[in-house]
């Protein structure tokens, strides 16, 4: 059972995409907070495996509420899917860096709003290949601090060479393909690389890549 916790200040919001995750086999909503604060509050009280986080809410927003339960080693199981109205813009990276697992827009369609739910449960990162894309193309031109490249140097080529596929958007049987290894050896691949370099998740990747300059526009 993946048990959800949702986290919006709009009530009809909420309604919505609860009887649409209740109506589903092996979905559970479990809470509902209408700001960040109520929302790490039942985060810790319920334990979710998904906590559905609006970005803009009235005092402590999505992003910050991201960071919170990122941060808190007793959350280390909640996978934080962030939701916006507004697309690709720029909460996409700043929900990321905050230990978002992914990002969706609220106008998504049903069967890929549940869909995304298994694929965030299961340690999947949210973002597709034209999301990575501009996810990077955002970073070049207002480029944070870079992280020192010696953080990659425990990671085998192999290992660095599965880390950039996850940057660039691959499941890990599209990685496994790449490589022609099998699906297993790739989530392998995948697994070590996140336990070196000390990563949340799939998604934190996704910024370890470009923070430390693996994943450059020209590497794409």
């Amino acid at each position: 059972m993946i048990r959800v916790l949702l986290v919006d200040d709009q009530p009809l919001i909420r309604r919505g995409f609860r009887a649409l995750l209740d109506a589903e086999d092996g979905i559970q909503v479990v809470a509902e907070a209408a700001d960040g604060a109520e929302g790490v509050a039942l985060a810790r009280q319920h334990l979710p495996d998904i906590a559905l986080v609006d970005v803009q809410m009235p005092g402590v927003d999505g992003i910050e509420a991201t960071r919170r339960i990122a941060a808190d080693p007793a959350l280390a199981g909640v996978r934080v899917v962030v939701l916006t109205n507004y697309g690709l813009d720029e909460y996409l990276y700043r929900a990321l860096r905050a230990g978002a697992a992914g990002f969706l827009v609220k106008d998504v369609e049903p069967e890929d709003f549940l869909h995304a739910i298994r694929v965030a449960a299961r340690g999947d990162v949210l973002l597709a290949p034209s999301i990575t894309r501009r996810l990077i193309e955002r970073y070049v031109s207002q480029p944070p601090a870079r992280q020192p490249g010696i953080v990659l140097k425990e990671l085998t080529n192999r290992e660095r060479e599965a880390v950039v596929l996850v940057a660039r958007g691959l499941t890990n049987e599209e990685i496994a393909d790449r490589m022609v290894i099998s699906p297993v050896t790739a989530k392998t691949h995948v697994n070590r690389a996140m336990t070196k370099l000390r990563a949340r998740d799939r998604a934190q990747l996704v910024v370890i890549a470009y923070e430390s300059g693996l994943v450059t526009p020209q590497t794409w």
